[in-house]
């Protein structure tokens, strides 16, 4: 299937349709090459502080917006504390600096940078956008980020589900297979007409694509 392509939404549940639509983008961001060379452990421990800090600008970025959006018929039903993730990035950063203060000097890259301005962009202003990120990315941590976490645990010695990989454990969600296929069921109920979720789906697309452009900054910074 092409970047362009899409199923029929007439007989497509839209979690089908925003999977299989999206699903170019998102294999070339999980066969990046930072993230390749992460899993395979050539970055060591410092590549995975790296990738953590930048994830903290992004999920701040997901998170501060969610008291205005709970009541949003569109993003409301998506807003749940079981999936928040900001508080257990910055124990993991406590412990990757060695309880250093990190807030003072961290940065993010360009590209992260303009990947969170346009998760507060659409948070702002089109719900339904902001749904495409909230996909992209608590679906994947639920799902592809506990292959991360069981590499870090293996490679770099992390603790079992502790610190330095909290953010991939979340200890309120006993069934993830049950909880994803409700997230599913959430997304499949969105109140969106076609044309509004063949927007979504172009979003999730550029969710995708934004996330491999930090993956891009993160391999050039490694390789100064």
């Amino acid at each position: 299937m092409s970047a362009f392509d899409t199923p029929p939404l007439d007989s497509t549940p839209f979690s089908t349709l925003i999977r299989e639509a999206s699903h170019e983008q998102h294999t070339e961001a999980e066969n990046s090459v930072f993230m390749s060379d992460l899993l395979g452990g050539r970055l060591g421990r410092e590549g995975f502080r790296r990738y953590t800090e930048q994830l903290w600008f992004v999920y701040r970025a997901l998170e501060a917006p969610t008291s205005l959006l709970a009541g949003d018929p569109v993003a409301g039903p998506f807003i749940r504390p079981e999936l928040a993730r900001t508080a257990a990035l910055e124990r993991d950063l406590d412990h990757l600096h060695d309880g250093g203060d990190w807030r003072a000097a961290l940065r993010p890259l360009p590209a992260t940078e303009s990947y969170a301005a346009r998760i507060l962009e659409v948070a702002r202003s089109w719900p339904g956008g902001y749904v495409a990120h909230h996909y992209t990315r608590y679906l994947g941590d639920l799902s592809g980020g506990q292959v991360i976490r069981g590499t870090a645990e293996k490679t770099w010695g992390f603790a079992r589900k502790g610190d330095g990989v909290r953010f991939y454990v979340f200890e309120d969600i006993t069934n993830p297979a049950a909880y994803k296929r409700e997230y599913r069921a959430r997304l499949d109920a969105v109140p969106a007409d076609e044309p509004e979720k063949l927007r979504i789906v172009d979003e999730c697309r550029r969710a995708f694509s934004l996330n491999t452009a930090m993956f891009r900054d993160l391999g050039a910074a490694m390789a100064v």
